[in-house]
């Protein structure tokens, strides 16, 4: 084979593989993300529990500063019982006692139900902060495992680069040129195997003028439907 068409078969090989890693090194980074999620929604989950925590705390301490009030009022009525003289100031005082009263019994009930929902609230805070922990355990471990695959990745990504970069040095410039040129619009497609007498970049046949020049492999030659060099896979097996 072309001396030149062999260093950019395995040119093409090296960016092919160098192209492979950063789609790797997303995947794992995606792998924690998509953990991550469960431990994303329990932190939410405990923001809210917090602030519905505290939004109870702060209805009950009004009720208990509305029942001081009233239990003052009770004893403002009291003290009036002791001095009406008429029939209807008593009255008047016996209807705002018992209205008092009513709005006393309401706030301790109101009192009760925010005590038990906020015992309710902190369970369930207690059992998700209990969750958290154990999932941000687990991310750490995941954690350590992908950076320590990330790593490998890229010692590799970076092993394939230093032996690109050898090979480049020992192309003709004018080949590497052509190579990079092709390279723009075909991506990682710019060598490409013929199999069964087709170009297995845009699969089209080659005539048997052109499958004759692919197979003596003397120069480098081009698909005449897309442009991309052409090689003989078998010979590279051999």
């Amino acid at each position: 084979m072309n001396k030149y068409l062999e260093q950019l078969v395995e040119l093409s090989k090296y960016d092919t593989q160098i192209s492979s890693f950063e789609p790797q090194i997303k995947n794992q980074k995606a792998k924690l993300e998509e953990f991550s999620k469960d431990a994303i929604a329990l932190r939410e989950e405990i923001n809210k529990l917090e602030s519905e925590i505290k939004d109870i705390k702060n209805k009950r301490a009004k009720h208990d500063a509305h029942l001081g009030e009233l239990k003052d009022k009770l004893n403002d009525i009291s003290k009036k019982g002791a001095i009406v003289q008429t029939e209807k100031e008593i009255k008047a005082l016996q209807l705002e006692e018992e209205i008092t009263k009513e709005q006393i019994s309401f706030s301790n009930e109101e009192i009760e139900r925010l005590d038990k929902l906020q015992d309710n609230k902190n369970n369930a805070l207690k059992e998700a902060v209990s969750k958290l922990s154990e999932e941000e355990d687990s991310i750490k471990e995941l954690e350590a495992k992908i950076e320590e695959s990330i790593k490998s990745i890229s010692e590799q990504r970076n092993e394939v680069s230093y032996k690109r970069g050898e090979l480049v040095e020992k192309v003709d410039p004018k080949i590497l040129s052509f190579y990079e040129k092709v390279k723009r619009w075909a991506k990682n497609s710019a060598v490409v195997p013929v199999r069964k007498q087709a170009c297995y970049g845009c699969y089209m046949k080659i005539s048997d003028k052109i499958y004759a020049e692919v197979i003596k492999s003397e120069e480098i030659v081009t698909c005449p439907h897309c442009g991309r060099i052409l090689y003989k896979e078998v010979e590279i097996t051999e």
